[in-house]
């Protein structure tokens, strides 16, 4: 039999040529430590976005400036000379892997979850519409996505203008009506996701109440005492939570409603099928909980409970999709890896093709947590390199996004220089500025592209 032939590479001679697939904190912190700890490396960094930076850009709170500080380590690594972005190119559409793998020594696919995950309901994917006008939203979910949205929609409007929130997101969030914003989660107050930052946030919001099903918490407490005092985080989320029961005065109010799986959307009574239909309510399961602390799972009680909203929010996490060439686990959303180092469907390591981030360990933790794991797949692509194991097939000299990009071009596909994205930033900026505020930021692609055609 023939075996694949598979490159190996020669650290004393041309340099390394490597290819990140996205640019949010897993490309750059592993394109970061990989440049740093073996220098005769070259990164091609690829973005489906004419935009860098991925969720530090997207998926901050606005009002969370201070996370978004790690974009001064990405910049850092975006001016070295040894590093190329190229934004509006999307990886299995515009670009294959047998491109890459022809002009690549190895590849390291940090893509992220794009893809939201859906609750499972009957008539989940219906065309019921919600409306902004809304007093009440309903939020399912309890993660610190949950809590971030319910502490914009209760933020002080003149405080949200402050921070780079987009304009027409602001000026809808100052037309709304919503004064009542409900937490739904199909467990116990011992299991939510969210951690002692963003709780703290929520019940330090001034003029706001906050609800619960106190007898629920008190009864927890009381029954897990051990098991809490061992736990710290759990323990500080415990404690935050007490005092916010004291939180009962203001004109608007949140609420935490534990032990709920939603079942079903209830839209507006409408004859006529011409006009769109409005989410009404939404009914949900009543649950109890059965299985030991650490595991407890939730299983419907056989009671119901109607809510109306005229607003749902579905904040039940992410998931990545699979792709073009690589091998995909579907129940855990994630590409099969050892490390970082990508196996195929037998287990075996697939040489010079890597993962990193949420598409490696799934949607999880903050991005300090991806800044480890980006390290962990970085170190084992240098050890790779130093031992000479085998990378991509194909003997030939690698030449990177010097051969990579003229095809593009040829292709039709109008690629995005880092110095395009600074054009790009420095018009934002100069909205933010007219409106006081840190930028204003394009929602929409075409708007960005249109800055390079001026």
């Amino acid at each position: 039999m023939n075996k694949k032939k598979y490159s190996t590479f020669n650290t004393s001679s041309s340099p390394f040529h490597l290819a990140v697939i996205g640019s949010g904190p897993a490309g750059f912190y592993t394109a970061y430590r990989v440049l740093k700890e073996h220098p005769n490396t070259l990164v091609d960094m690829y973005e489906a976005l004419p935009i860098p930076f991925g969720l530090v850009r997207y998926g901050v709170a606005p009002d969370h400036p201070e996370v978004k500080n790690v974009q001064n380590r990405f910049e850092e690594v975006a001016k070295d000379s040894r590093f190329t972005f190229i934004g509006n190119v999307k990886y299995g559409e515009d670009l294959t892997l047998k491109d890459l793998k022809l002009q690549y020594d190895a590849i390291v696919f940090s893509y992220g979850a794009g893809q939201e995950k859906t609750l499972g309901i009957r008539n989940e994917n219906e065309p019921i519409k919600n409306i902004f006008s809304a007093r009440a939203f309903v939020v399912i979910g309890q993660g610190n996505v949950a809590l971030d949205v319910s502490r914009i929609l209760l933020t002080d409007i003149v405080e949200l203008s402050k921070t780079d929130i987009t304009e027409y997101a602001l000026e809808t969030l100052k037309n709304s009506q919503i004064r009542n914003v409900i937490i739904i989660g199909r467990r116990g107050p011992l299991q939510v996701s969210f951690t002692a930052k963003e709780l703290r946030e929520m019940m330090n919001l001034p003029n706001t109440k906050f609800y619960t099903d106190f007898e629920l918490i008190k009864n927890e407490l009381s029954t897990n005492v051990d098991i809490i005092s061992k736990d710290r985080p759990l323990k500080r989320l415990m404690q935050i939570l007490e005092k916010g029961m004291e939180n009962t005065s203001g004109y608007k109010s949140w609420s935490l409603k534990f032990l709920r799986s939603p079942d079903e959307f209830i839209a507006h009574e409408n004859d006529d099928p011409s006009r769109p239909k409005y989410v009404r309510a939404v009914r949900f399961h009543i649950n109890r909980l059965e299985g030991p602390l650490e595991n407890r799972i939730a299983v419907p009680t056989g009671e119901m409970e109607e809510l109306e909203t005229g607003l749902v929010l579905k904040s039940v996490g992410y998931k990545s999709i699979p792709l073009e060439g690589l091998s995909f686990d579907e129940n855990k959303g994630i590409v099969p890896n050892h490390k970082g180092k990508i196996l195929d469907n037998d287990n075996n390591e697939q040489p010079g093709l890597y993962v990193a981030g949420w598409l490696k360990r799934g949607p999880q933790g903050v991005i300090a947590t991806t800044m480890y794991d980006a390290y962990e797949t970085a170190e084992v692509i240098v050890s790779d390199i130093k031992q000479d194991k085998p990378m991509l097939s194909n003997d030939t000299f690698k030449y990177g996004s010097k051969v990579i990009i003229p095809i593009l071009h040829q292709r039709g596909i109008r690629t995005v220089s880092y110095k395009d994205w600074k054009k790009i930033e420095e018009k934002e900026n100069e909205a933010g500025r007219a409106k006081h505020k840190p930028r204003e930021k394009f929602g929409r692609v075409e708007d960005a592209m249109q800055v390079l055609d001026t």
